[in-house]
């Protein structure tokens, strides 16, 4: 509830800093409502995808592929929220995926290989923002349709910023955690 007293708050606010400009209020508020409902549908269909992920035979072949991956536990992990993120297009549907149905288990990784839980959660969390703006991803739609641009103008900037970075910062990170620094 604090975000929508924090919404509300700011734009009673604006409207009060803005008395003169008062026929413009029901205008804009149609407009940031209409560019809202693409944001929540993307959301809701980034969330009911995960759901079905998770219910398919498949799923549980890919997470036994992801759990044999040699190495650390902790490029299991990257991989896993990676892929999960990636199919659902959402930074924190994969992560929610990959932790409800993998956490335990890497916990038990932790416990067994010495591996700070804290080092875990870090990587994941740097992990889900790597492949979940693929071309699909809703935030990505959204910018683009609210900006006016399209793919082929702006995704090159786009992935370097929110999926290249994200990826070599996770690779640094796991690293890190290698080495015992986190």
């Amino acid at each position: 509830m604090n975000i929508i007293y924090a919404l509300l708050s700011g734009n009673i606010l604006v409207m009060l800093l803005n008395l003169g400009k008062k026929d413009a209020f029901i205008p804009a508020i149609n407009k940031g409502a209409q560019g809202s409902l693409g944001a929540i549908m993307n959301t809701a269909a980034a969330v009911g995808f995960g759901s079905v992920a998770r219910a398919v035979p498949g799923f549980q072949v890919l997470t036994d592929a992801i759990m044999n991956i040699p190495g650390s536990p902790l490029i299991s992990l990257s991989i896993a929220v990676n892929v999960l993120a990636g199919a659902t297009g959402s930074a924190s549907g994969g992560m929610g995926i990959a932790l409800e149905a993998l956490g335990a288990k890497y916990m038990e990784l932790a416990q067994q290989t010495g591996i700070a839980p804290a080092a875990f959660h870090r990587v994941a969390s740097l992990s889900s923002g790597g492949l979940d703006t693929l071309p699909h991803n809703g935030a990505v739609l959204t910018l683009l349709n609210n900006t006016g641009m399209s793919h082929k103008d702006s995704y090159v900037d786009i992935m370097v910023t929110s999926l290249i970075m994200p990826v070599v910062a996770t690779i640094v990170a796991i690293a890190l955690a290698s080495m015992g620094i986190y």
